[in-house]
């Protein structure tokens, strides 16, 4: 019979085999909720929370062409998204959050700060949770780590700074491809000069499906309580 890991596995992928004959992903049987954290250089600042409105569930073979475009932009390498579009990837896309501060309401389409010029941020992280469809009980911590460095994205952004036909959805990642920020691009007008700010305008988490049951301890309270610590 096996031991309950072997159980678990073999479970799951007559599951995924299933999904596939029906154009359907492991994910589509999932709620999930995602937090933004941005924490700061100055560990005296509390970070900035953010609940996402709703997590849209993408499987990732099925944007293939977006996906080779930003190989097209030089965004990434055609070594890496080669190796991304093999795997059974699937990517969970935030557009809408609101301020988890009290006296802040409301969903926004941007947040209230820009990512670039600023010296501020020390990292971007994003939690997720979990909890199958139609199950009522609360949700669980996915183990997997969502994190972005100032010293990745700075970078990126100044490269992006001399691209002048596209304003909007301009797209950086972090090293381990599990994380995209979608950017817009804004040239504002000062009295001696143009200044290029970039704003977060959307979000996009890659998990690997056999990843989306790796659940660890903890409800959303205690784990956000936890991370602000």
């Amino acid at each position: 019979m096996g031991d309950s890991y072997t159980r678990k596995q073999t479970a799951v992928n007559r599951l995924r085999h299933r999904l596939r004959k029906k154009r359907e992903s492991l994910a589509d049987h999932f709620d999930f909720k995602m937090y933004i954290m941005f924490h700061f250089k100055d560990k005296k600042k509390a970070s900035a929370l953010f609940e996402v409105a709703e997590v849209f569930p993408v499987m990732t073979n099925n944007y293939e062409d977006s996906i080779l475009r930003g190989v097209r932009e030089e965004a990434y390498s055609y070594e890496s998204t080669k190796e991304l579009l093999d795997k059974d990837v699937v990517q969970l896309h935030a557009t809408r959050w609101q301020s988890m501060r009290k006296d802040v309401l409301g969903c926004a389409s941007d947040m209230d700060f820009m990512l670039w010029p600023r010296k501020d941020i020390d990292k971007i992280e994003c939690l997720l949770f979990s909890r199958w469809k139609g199950d009522n009980g609360k949700f669980k911590p996915l183990q997997t780590v969502f994190e972005f460095s100032h010293h990745e994205y700075e970078k990126q952004l100044l490269h992006l700074v001399a691209i002048r036909n596209q304003k909007s959805a301009l797209i950086i990642s972090n090293a381990e491809q599990s994380m995209f920020l979608f950017v817009d691009r804004h040239v504002i007008q000062t009295s001696n000069t143009q200044v290029v700010i970039f704003k977060l305008c959307s979000l996009c988490l890659y998990i690997p499906q056999d990843q989306l049951m790796h659940w660890g301890p903890g409800a959303v309270d205690e784990v956000l309580a936890c991370r602000q610590s």
